[in-house]
């Protein structure tokens, strides 16, 4: 397969499955689900919708700054405004083409920092290492605070409590069989993967090495409390779901991140795993879907309209270099 064909799949397809799992997601609902989902969105209280976004702009303020932390040990510190309008571009060119924002911000960061390419993506690179780490924890913490409704609604569906048991043993297993064999192997496939655990921990162990760097954890903790805090205040707008606890949502929450990641900002996606995650504490199929489409809605218009902005006024900003 020629570069430019792979190239072109890689943005094709992530937007292909999107419209795929819209129009999947249209057509799998009844007309009166889809009337009821409908009124949700159109009824939802749009102060909770206004707190979520709020919530999204202080996320990547906070990023923002703490970009400069990674910025100033190489010795520049850009102004947090064109940080901020570098990130907010970046995120809504992701929308389109996946991972084009990294590459981006670097370049915007270079035109208008005079920060060299290759050092302002390092610090792009750290950051994503730092999020994966923060995920991953997230992960864990849902797991342990919600394992009984977990394994309870696979109970459910005809799993086998102790064939899951077994079954996670024999791939927890396999995962330590695994990275022995990455570490004694000399295989392309597996350079990378130890490459890739490399670049985790050098990134982890990099934020000792800051003069700010319980700045730089505040600011990390600030940000994903962000995040989550832009999915917990939507339960507001959908009647069904105003009960729910932080930890259940939390299911909803790691859901909603693993979409995002397999279709451009989770188009289609994102509501179908947000919904299914709510299925699991007996939210109905209607109130879960509305759910994940306003929150899907509101996080999206605020990439789209913020991202826009940020391209328009970024120049006019820095119109005197």
């Amino acid at each position: 397969m020629n570069q430019k064909l792979k190239k072109t799949l890689k943005t094709a397809l992530p937007i292909a499955l999107g419209v795929f799992l819209v129009w999947y997601s249209y057509h799998k609902t009844s007309p009166e689900d889809r009337e009821q989902i409908l009124f949700y969105i159109k009824d939802a209280d749009l102060f909770w919708v206004g707190i979520s976004i709020v919530l999204g702009i202080l996320g990547h303020i906070s990023r923002a700054i703490r970009w400069n932390y990674l910025l100033e040990p190489l010795g520049y510190k850009p102004k947090i405004i064109n940080n901020i309008f570098i990130i907010l571009m970046a995120y809504f060119a992701n929308l389109g083409i996946p991972r084009t924002g990294e590459i981006l911000r670097a370049t915007a960061l270079t035109t208008y920092e005079d920060v060299p390419f290759e050092k302002g993506f390092g610090t792009i690179v750290t950051e994503r290492v730092i999020d994966v780490i923060m995920l991953l924890m997230l992960i864990g913490l849902t797991l342990l605070l919600q394992t009984d409704s977990i394994l309870g609604f696979l109970q459910n569906k005809g799993f086998n409590l102790k064939g899951l048991l077994l079954l996670m043993g024999a791939g927890l297993f396999g995962l330590v069989l695994f990275f022995i064999f990455i570490k004694k192997s000399s295989h392309r496939i597996a350079l990378k993967i130890k490459g890739f655990i490399k670049g985790l921990m050098e990134g982890v162990f990099s934020i000792f090495k800051m003069k700010k760097k319980w700045a730089f954890v505040f600011h990390t903790l600030f940000i994903w409390a962000c995040y989550v805090g832009m999915l917990w205040v939507i339960k507001f707008t959908v009647p069904e779901t105003i009960h729910l606890s932080l930890s259940q949502l939390m299911v909803a929450f790691v859901a909603g991140s693993f979409a995002m990641t397999a279709t451009n900002g989770g188009i289609g996606l994102y509501p179908i795993a947000v919904s299914s995650a709510l299925a699991i504490f007996g939210i109905s199929a209607v109130s879960g879907d509305a759910f994940g489409w306003i929150m899907w809605i509101a996080q999206t218009l605020m990439i789209v309209v913020f991202g826009a902005i940020s391209f328009l006024v970024l120049p006019l900003f820095n119109r005197n270099r």
